[in-house]
């Protein structure tokens, strides 16, 4: 399916008012958290609402069981520092044009605000046009273009779609355990297998970097507690999409979160989504090997992503990433480029 018609056609509104500043981690300000809704069908799932509460505490046993070697181990790749200088890829920028895959999901929606602020163009691939519009406002063509297309459905993704694209982040995903957003056959091997499978084998080879955004501990999905968090296969998916990836021959940068926290934003514009803040967690842990257990503010994840593009040295990388206390290297690319440095493979 193509772009959308008139009525959903994004069109010049003001989008310049719509962007006021950089989004950043603000000391000051007010962290923007926002809890996600718990999912009612889980009270009438019976022993699968005990599995869903098993699952949600992995996290914590396994930060229990190795936060403090992970904490020495990544120390170096952690930094403390100011907050909101610089632009990923600011002499770049007016060349780029950036597919956003899952652009209305938890992440992505924060890599779709930055982009905006930053003036990169970029294309979102959405299910639900609808919702990018209510999300991000009409913007102007020269700035977002949105396309209605399901990656599950290989018939969705014309070839017209990645026209002139150079860069591509992706942050599909869905819930570990069945849930509400598994209707309508939203399961992990669904989106996480399928839909990556069909996205990849569509994309023009001239792609310049491909962000994933995968999950930590993909490689253990047997080992516990890892095996009780991929009962339903959602880290099994994750690492054939990682592999799939990696033998595409398109050049990529994989991201691994640990457990993911701040938002989701899903019920805000895009005033709220510039406005939003990692609070306190700002400093960013930096690790290798999927050995790196813990959390991560979903923004940090997107800057990461964001980052990555114009990393040359990230080409052909996986990092996992959490995020702790402290400051953080903001939107700042020399950081960045000391925390992916940090760990990068001789």
């Amino acid at each position: 399916m193509g772009r959308l018609g008139p009525a959903l056609s994004p069109r010049l509104t003001c989008h310049r008012t719509l962007v006021p500043a950089p989004l950043g981690w603000d000391a000051h300000g007010r962290p923007a958290l926002v809890r996600s809704r718990k999912t009612r069908a889980a009270s009438s799932l019976g022993p699968l609402a005990c599995v869903a509460a098993v699952g949600r505490g992995v996290w914590r046993l396994a930060a229990a069981a190795e936060s403090q070697a992970a904490a020495v181990e990544e120390q170096p790749a952690r930094t403390e520092g100011s907050t909101d200088a610089g632009a990923a890829g600011g002499a770049e920028a007016s060349s780029k044009l950036v597919l956003v895959v899952g652009g209305t999901g938890g992440v992505g929606q924060l890599v779709v605000a930055s982009l905006l602020s930053r003036n990169i163009k970029s294309r979102l691939l959405l299910r639900d046009p609808e919702k990018g519009v209510s999300l991000f406002g009409k913007q102007d063509e020269s700035i977002m273009q949105v396309y209605k297309g399901d990656t599950r459905n290989p018939n969705d993704l014309d070839p017209q779609m990645f026209e002139g694209v150079t860069h591509v982040i992706c942050c599909t995903g869905t819930t570990a355990f069945p849930s509400k957003r598994w209707d309508g056959d939203n399961t992990p091997e669904r989106v996480d297998w399928d839909g990556i499978r069909n996205l990849v084998s569509v994309l023009p080879r001239t792609i310049k970097r491909l962000v994933f955004v995968s999950s930590i501990g993909v490689t253990k999905y047997n080992e516990l507690p890892w095996s009780v968090m991929n009962l339903f296969g959602v880290l099994k998916y994750k690492k054939m999409a990682e592999d799939f990836v990696q033998s595409s021959g398109i050049p990529f940068t994989i991201i691994r979160p640990g457990r993911l926290t701040d938002g989701p934003y899903t019920s805000y514009d895009l005033n709220t989504l510039l406005k939003a803040t990692a609070g306190e967690r700002r400093a960013v842990v930096i690790g290798k090997g999927d050995k790196l257990v813990g959390e991560v503010s979903r923004l940090v994840v997107a800057e990461a992503c964001i980052q990555a593009l114009d990393i040359e040295f990230t080409e052909g990388q996986i990092y996992e990433i959490n995020s702790v206390k402290g400051e953080g290297p903001g939107t700042d690319p020399e950081k960045w480029k000391r925390l992916f440095r940090s760990v990068q493979s001789n």
